[in-house]
């Protein structure tokens, strides 16, 4: 009998600690989209990606990517704690010919989506 009340009590105690276990970072953007709508050529625009972390852990972005170097991104360095806010700062200087663009800015971090995608739009028009 006490060799049940052992096992039964195990099981339970291994059952509580799965249960207990957080769930890991997660973002939660404001918007994941931004139109910057018609910018002048060669003139820098900036806009802030807001986000809170709405997981457990403390959210920490390990790397950004953009798709050209017509785009350069800032972020939150630290990590972001449970309830906290955090930012991607993107700023876009258009070269080139005046055309329609989607740019992409890709986060790598801890949260349960590693990977997460943001875009910038609009169009560059010559001045």
């Amino acid at each position: 009998m006490k060799k049940l009340i052992l096992v039964v009590a195990l099981m339970l105690g291994i059952g509580i600690t799965v249960n207990a276990q957080s769930k890991p970072a997660e973002f939660k953007f404001e918007t994941e989209t931004h139109d910057f709508g018609k910018i002048a050529l060669n003139k820098p625009v900036v806009y802030t990606f807001n986000f809170t972390n709405t997981g457990d852990s403390p959210l920490i972005i390990s790397n950004v990517e953009t798709t050209c170097g017509c785009t350069v991104a800032d972020y939150s360095k630290v990590p972001v704690k449970t309830g906290e806010k955090g930012f991607v700062k993107v700023t876009l200087t258009p070269v080139g010919p005046a055309i329609p663009f989607n740019k992409q800015i890709t986060l790598t971090s801890n949260a349960r989506q590693t990977s997460k995608v943001l875009i910038v739009k609009g169009q560059s028009v010559a001045e």
